[in-house]
């Protein structure tokens, strides 16, 4: 019988969580696949041929070496001021190599807005297994993750760790100044829905709560468009369904109603291998 062995992956980042004067080594390691996103190149319709991009001097309108190519930032309209690598440099974050944990904040009290891109860490030897799995267990039995920042690719980062089964997830997050605030939008007040209404639309997510399975979601768009290419490159003729329309509302009231009556749609299955389920993300606080 012949035995497969998976590749161990490569730790993009390698150092210590610490919390108190607990200290545990760990290696981070990518929790996204991007090897099966589909992308494009841009080619010249007449032969095929990709395009090939060049540097030009707005000024000029030659091509500029890259030799000769600095980095300015535009203070005022048609104003730079150049940055040299070494003043770059200047500004950039000491590499601790410690994601040193500063708060234990609730998990629901996190708005989703501020989470931004997933990664797992693991124990950095034997000995780190002990620290590693009290760590996640605590978190798990407080409902808490840990905040605090972590320096990578020469930027300092916000970013929570929370427990994610068997292991710990590090999730890098927005700082406030990042994000936009919805003052600006023309929203309505709150408490102006219809009672009668809003006892319908509380029925309504009744009959579709569900618990949280990642499996159940598709991305159809990368579906439809990965046989759609596979047809073209086979000269078939190109097949897609069409999209319904949405029902035109006319009544709120006569919506809910209807929607109340009509049975529950079960996505597909795609016999996918079923994800993680992450630790503590269920129960936060929508995003704004």
């Amino acid at each position: 019988m012949l035995l497969l062995q998976v590749a161990m992956p490569r730790a993009i980042w390698k150092g210590a969580i610490s919390f108190g004067l607990v200290t545990v080594p760990v290696g981070l390691y990518s929790a996204t696949e991007r090897a099966a996103e589909i992308h494009f190149r841009l080619l010249h319709a007449k032969d095929t041929s990709p395009i090939d991009y060049k540097r030009v001097c707005e000024k000029e309108g030659v091509e500029v070496p890259w030799s000769e190519i600095v980095r300015g930032y535009e203070y005022e309209k048609g104003e730079f001021v150049v940055l040299t690598d070494k003043d770059i440099a200047k500004a950039r974050v000491v590499a601790t190599q410690v994601f040193a944990i500063r708060d234990f904040v609730p998990a629901r009290s996190i708005d989703f807005a501020y989470l931004d891109e997933p990664y797992y860490l693991a124990p950095t030897g034997q000995p780190a297994a002990k620290a590693y799995a009290l760590l996640r267990d605590a978190l798990a039995e407080s409902g808490r993750v840990g905040i605090g920042t972590i320096v990578l690719r020469q930027r300092e980062h916000l970013a929570a760790l929370e427990p994610s089964g068997k292991a710990l997830s590090l999730i890098t997050m927005r700082f406030a100044h990042e994000l936009r605030s919805p003052t600006a939008l023309d929203l309505p007040a709150a408490g102006r829905a219809n009672k009668r209404e809003l006892t319908l639309a509380r029925q309504l997510i009744d009959t579709l709560a569900a618990e949280w399975d990642p499996t159940r979601y598709r991305d159809t768009y990368h579906e439809v468009l990965k046989r759609l290419i596979e047809q073209k490159a086979k000269g078939q003729a190109i097949t897609v369904a069409e999209a319904r329309k949405p029902a035109r509302v006319v009544s709120l009231m006569d919506a809910l109603q209807k929607s109340l009556q009509s049975p529950r749609r079960e996505p597909e299955k795609t016999g996918r291998r079923r994800a993680p389920r992450r630790a503590g993300r269920r129960t936060r606080k929508r995003a704004a």
